[in-house]
C-alpha cells in the first residue's frame, strides 16, 4: 500500500485493509487468526490479543518478519535519497533523518499525515478526510459539553 493511500485512509484503516488483503492471499485459507489488538473483517474464528507482539510468539514472529522486510525495502531507497541516510536509519526518527526532513522536505516515501513529518516541514498541511471527521467530532462534543 502506498503512502498516499495510507494518508487518505489513516494508518489504522490502512493497516486493517492491508491485513485483510494479506489474509485473502493465504493458501490454504486460514481456519483461525491471531491478531494484535484489532478484529479483522474475516469469516473465521479470531483471537485478538492486546499487546499481542509481547504475549504471542506467533504475533511477535510475524511482527519481526514485517519489520525486517520493511527495513530492507527502505534501505533500497538509500541511493535515491542519500541525504536521508536511509541505509542507517531506515526512515525512523533519527536526528539526521529529522534534520534532512527540515532541510529537504518530505520525499514520496513519507506519510504526510505522520506528525514527525509534518512537524519538521514547511509544507502546508492539507486536511485529510479522517482529520476533518475527527475535528467535526471534537467540535460536536465541545458543543454538547457547552450545552
Amino acid at each position: 500500500m502506498d503512502v498516499a493511500r495510507i494518508d487518505q485512509l489513516n494508518i489504522y484503516w490502512a493497516s486493517l485493509l492491508a491485513m485483510r488483503e494479506a489474509v485473502a492471499q493465504l493458501a490454504p485459507r486460514p481456519d483461525h487468526l491471531l491478531i494484535d489488538a484489532v478484529r479483522l473483517d474475516w469469516d473465521c474464528p479470531q483471537t485478538n490479543i492486546i499487546h499481542g507482539d509481547a504475549l504471542s510468539i506467533s504475533i511477535a514472529a510475524a511482527s519481526i518478519i514485517a519489520k525486517v522486510h520493511r527495513d530492507e525495502m527502505i534501505r533500497r531507497w538509500d541511493p535515491v535519497y542519500p541525504e536521508y541516510d536511509l541505509a542507517s536509519n531506515k526512515g525512523y526518527r533519527s536526528p539526521k533523518h529529522l534534520a534532512a526532513l527540515r532541510e529537504h522536505g518530505p520525499t514520496p516515501l513519507h506519510r504526510l499525515s505522520f506528525a514527525p513529518v509534518w512537524m519538521c516541514t514547511q509544507v502546508p498541511q492539507e486536511i485529510f478526510d479522517f482529520m476533518a471527521e475527527s475535528e467535526a467530532d471534537e467540535a460536536a462534543m465541545d458543543q454538547i459539553g457547552a450545552d
